[in-house]
């Protein structure tokens, strides 16, 4: 591979155009009254509700899986037993 595959044009144009938008996302962004301190910082928060709400899906999940375990593995319990009970002269 050649400097030019790798960056995707000539090395030096392709860092000054990172850099002239850099400097113009910093501007936006800083209007925006966002910094680096609280942008880190709002990160953590949103990767810190990703994992509690992937956490509370798995408990919500547990939650109904248990409950309609109470109703679905008893019928199908009884289900299972008056089926091999009645059906004795089924052809194997």
């Amino acid at each position: 591979m050649d400097r030019k595959t790798i960056f995707g044009g000539n090395p030096l144009a392709v860092i000054v155009r990172l850099f002239l938008l850099s400097v113009v996302v910093g501007v936006v962004l800083s209007a925006l009254g966002i910094t680096p301190r609280n942008f880190l910082f709002n990160i953590e928060i949103l990767l810190r509700r990703i994992y509690d709400l992937g956490f509370s899906t798995f408990d919500w999940l547990l939650q109904y899986l248990l409950l309609g375990a109470m109703v679905v593995v008893p019928i199908w319990l009884v289900a299972r037993i008056m089926g091999a009970f009645g059906s004795r002269n089924s052809p194997d």
